[in-house]
């Protein structure tokens, strides 16, 4: 497993940056006396709604990422190319959180935010059919 320290490094730091953004959209919601849950109204103009949605994306993309990282690991694909593609994944989500929470045109619906989290996704279906094929093997 040595191999993979540095996609194990990868996904842990994802798995730290969804809990940070939890803490941060709780956080932000209490001092903004916000209710717990989804924000309402549903605007790309409020921050607080940003925070919550950008957490909420790194939840959402979290599982899709790690489940085929780990099994990788466990068929053998080739260590820098999954580390490649982990380290890959965590850029683009980064930036993605960035751009998302700064506002802005950039970070409405089908612009830049939505280039970046499909980017993620195309990451992950990479990552898909790499173990799939290591697996097959």
């Amino acid at each position: 497993m040595e191999a993979y320290n540095l996609s194990i490094i990868g996904i842990l730091a994802l798995w730290l940056l969804s809990v940070l953004l939890a803490v941060y959209s709780g956080s932000s919601k209490g001092r903004a006396g916000a209710l717990s849950g989804p924000i309402v109204p549903a605007d790309d103009d409020n921050l607080l709604y940003r925070i919550d949605r950008v957490h909420m994306n790194s939840v959402e993309a979290l599982a899709p990422f790690v489940v085929p990282a780990v099994l990788a690991m466990l068929v053998g694909v080739e260590p820098t190319t999954l580390a490649a593609l982990v380290w890959l994944h965590i850029a683009i989500r980064l930036v993605h959180l960035v751009i998302y929470l700064r506002g802005g045109d950039a970070a409405k619906g089908g612009s830049v935010r939505t280039v970046l989290y499909v980017s993620g996704a195309l990451v992950t279906l990479v990552l898909v059919i790499v173990t799939g094929w290591a697996a097959m093997r």
